[in-house]
This record gives structure tokens, C-alpha cells and sequence, in this order.
């Protein structure tokens, strides 16, 4: 009985609570992490505030992970739980469950991207843009010992790659199909592998970016040569890796985590948000057309390198917009033309074409 008193008591208080404790309401100017799952035994001294705390440190952990390199994420161990809540615009509990005496939820946090921004500022952190994208994704393994190549379905990097994920990646890895053709070029380019381009391969997948990994495997060492490409860019990286066995399933996912990290890191350098730079640009909007300021804002809010943009003043005609942007003009152009927006650059005000 006394168990059932709780029960009621407790289920009583979480409707009651529900209203205050929570909230859905999110804007283009935060950062949303969703499906933060938390549970705890339904004890006598059960607090629900101290389960929806775990889940706002587990949702910044996650933003972390997904905003700063590896390199960074020392840097913010030491944060606080109060600062982690000054930084929360809103949050919400999407599901809440009750099985064998274990009570566990499912929470959205949203994040103010200004406070995000500032808080990393402070600690010399230049997070990045949070940008998914996908890549084609080559590796070789190369075993000098017995001049032999392992490409598909022998490659245990390639048999066991998309095996490890985490929700903080932001690159979606393509692997190539076995394809006989393929093999057969790659085995034709063996003493000229480091040079080879893999345009032949590469062209049939149509993405814009890959990886080719060549793991050069002898008995005590593995090396590896990344070639990177990114649309037109090219960038090789070397890394090596000591008492790596490929035939260890702990060794494996090891080497693979290490590599995706290297990756991740890559990706988010290429990416980076200068906070630094204030770069403030005035630009004129037609005040005519409601529709074309309205998509214009919103697409100003979805832009992380805009630190921040205001109305600086506005007549029949025209609204002037103050736009403060992490980056050059060149930068702001470029991003603004990918989204459809031309400016004529020619005056100090530049005009919405």
C-alpha cells in the first residue's frame, strides 16, 4: 500500500509539474538537441529536477561534440551546472515512461547560440558550423608484408566501418559497392597508389567530397595517408598508429574511432566561426514586398557565422538592415549567393538586388 501511495503521489505531481517544468517553443537562433534519453530508479528520494539536470549536461555534451574539435573538449570539462542552465532557451520533455521501477524521459534542450557563442569565445574555443554532409569513403588496406591489397569484403576497416557511429558525427559515410572493376583498377595502381587519383571511382558516386585511406600495415605499425578531397580542394594527412591489431575487434574499433575523429576534426576546421571578427555590413531592403524582408530575416536567423543583425532605420521604401557577421564580405557573398541573394556591393550601404 505504502508503495501504491507513492505511485499516485509521484504521478500526481509530475502532472501537475509538467506545465512549469517544460516548454516547446524554439527559434531559429538556438541550437536544438533532441532525443536526450535519462532514467533513474524510482526510489523514495526520487527528484525529477536532478534527473532533467543529467539530461541538460548530456545535451551540452552533445552539443560539444558537435560544435568544437576533439582538441577543445578538455577545455569545457570543468563547466558547471548553473552555467550549462544560463545558457538553455528552452527545453521540453517529448516522452516519459515507467517500467519496472525505473522512470525514464525522453528531453529536447535548445540552446541560445549567442550565449553558446560567448561562453566558447571565453575559453579561446572557435567552434564551427553545424554542417552534415557526405563522403565518399575508400580504404585500403595495404599489407607490405605480403604485397596484398585488402579493398571489400576482406577489409575488416570497410566490413566494420559504419559499425561505429556516434550522434555527434556530422559526416555520413558512402562506401563504394563491390565492383570487380574497381578492384581491378586499384590492383592495376598498386605501386603507384600514393599518386593515384581514383577519378575513375570517385566520378561514379557523384559527391562532391571523399576520402581515399591507404593503411600501410608491417608487424609493429600501421600508417595511414588520407587524401581528402573537398569539391576542388585536395588535402593529404598522415597518422600512425602503434600495437594495432586489424584482426582485434578492440584494436578495430579503436583504429576506426580514431580515424572518423580525425575526420570529424577535419570537416569542423573547414567550417570554423571566427568569433573574433565583428564585421559589420549594412544592407538595403526593398520595405515594398513584407515577403522579401520576412525571408530575408529568417534566413539571416539560420546563418551561424550572424552573430547578431538588427533594423538600423527604414522609410516607405526601404528598410536598412545592420548585419554584424563572423567572417569577410567574400565569406558573407558566397554563403548569400548559395542561398539566392545578390548584393550590389558598389556603396558603403550594399543593396538587395
Amino acid at each position: 500500500m505504502h508503495y501504491q501511495k507513492f505511485l499516485y503521489i509521484f504521478f500526481l505531481v509530475l502532472a501537475l509539474n509538467l506545465s512549469f517544468f517544460s516548454t516547446n517553443k524554439v527559434n531559429a537562433k538556438a541550437f536544438l538537441i533532441e532525443e536526450i534519453e535519462i532514467s533513474e530508479k524510482l526510489e523514495n528520494n526520487f527528484n525529477k529536477d536532478i534527473l532533467i539536470n543529467k539530461g541538460f549536461k548530456k545535451a551540452f555534451k552533445e552539443l560539444m561534440g558537435k560544435l568544437i574539435q576533439s582538441k577543445d573538449l578538455d577545455k569545457i570539462k570543468s563547466i558547471n551546472l548553473n552555467e550549462i542552465k544560463s545558457m538553455i532557451e528552452t527545453f521540453s520533455i517529448k516522452k516519459e515512461k515507467f517500467i519496472n521501477k525505473n522512470y525514464s524521459l525522453n528531453l529536447g534542450v535548445s540552446f541560445n547560440k549567442k550565449k553558446i557563442f560567448s561562453y566558447l569565445e571565453s575559453k579561446n574555443i572557435f567552434p564551427a558550423q553545424i554542417v552534415e554532409t557526405k563522403f565518399l569513403f575508400i580504404p585500403i588496406i595495404i599489407d607490405q608484408s605480403k604485397t596484398d591489397l585488402l579493398v571489400f569484403s576482406n577489409n575488416p576497416i570497410y566490413k566494420n566501418w559504419e559499425k561505429e557511429s556516434k550522434k555527434t558525427y556530422l559526416i555520413n559515410y558512402i562506401l563504394p559497392t563491390e565492383d570487380l572493376e574497381d578492384l581491378n583498377l586499384i590492383k592495376e595502381n598498386y605501386s603507384e597508389l600514393e599518386n593515384y587519383d581514383f577519378d575513375e571511382i570517385i566520378k561514379k558516386y557523384f559527391l562532391n567530397n571523399s576520402i581515399i585511406t591507404l593503411i600501410f600495415k608491417d608487424e609493429n605499425q600501421i600508417k595511414i595517408l588520407s587524401k581528402i578531397y573537398i569539391k576542388n580542394k585536395k588535402v593529404i594527412k598522415s597518422n600512425s598508429f602503434e600495437n594495432i591489431e586489424l584482426d582485434n575487434s578492440k584494436d578495430l574499433k579503436i583504429l576506426i574511432d580514431n580515424l572518423k575523429t580525425i575526420y570529424e576534426d577535419f570537416w569542423k576546421e573547414n567550417n570554423l566561426i571566427n568569433t573574433s571578427i565583428k564585421l559589420p555590413l549594412l544592407i538595403q531592403v526593398n520595405n515594398k514586398d513584407f515577403n522579401l524582408s520576412s525571408k530575408f530575416e529568417k534566413t539571416l536567423d539560420k546563418i551561424d557565422l550572424i552573430s547578431s543583425y538588427s533594423i538600423k532605420k527604414f522609410n516607405k521604401d526601404f528598410i536598412f538592415y545592420e548585419v554584424i557577421f563572423n567572417g569577410t564580405t567574400k565569406n558573407f557573398i558566397n554563403i548569400m549567393k548559395n542561398k539566392n541573394y545578390n548584393f550590389d556591393t558598389q556603396k558603403k550601404t550594399w543593396i538587395l538586388k
